[in-house]
């Protein structure tokens, strides 16, 4: 198994890169219901519904909308054939802007997915 750099990750959103961007973060939960009998000596549990969220890190650039859907693909390896990709579609649930006196303005952005979270390769 291979490993790979942070600089190889790619995201493009509406089919464009996102520009300025400096880092990713992808979240898949899957909800469990337990389904465990009175007479059960030990809890067990089936796995129910999966979601999604993530966080996008950028420099202050691209003109993004707290409340807006977002179509994504998230390219943790980079582009290449064979690489591994994450494509969804979110709404955007948050954004703070950071700003320092000696530093780039930088910004993250929250969202949440809405529907299926399709895992594939380049």
């Amino acid at each position: 198994m291979a490993t790979h750099h942070g600089k190889e990750g790619v995201v493009t959103a509406g089919g464009s890169g996102v520009g300025e961007l400096t880092g990713f973060t992808l979240e898949t939960t899957a909800d469990v219901v337990e389904d465990t009998a009175l007479t059960d000596a030990t809890k067990s549990f089936v796995a129910g519904r999966t979601s999604f969220s993530g966080t996008l890190e950028m420099n202050y650039d691209e003109p993004l909308t707290v409340g807006s859907s977002i179509s994504f693909v998230l390219l943790p390896e980079g582009n290449s054939s064979g690489d591994e990709k994450f494509t969804g579609t979110g709404i955007i649930t948050g954004m703070s802007v950071n700003n320092s006196m000696d530093a780039i303005i930088s910004r993250s952005v929250t969202f949440q997915g809405t529907g299926a979270l399709t895992r594939a390769t380049v």
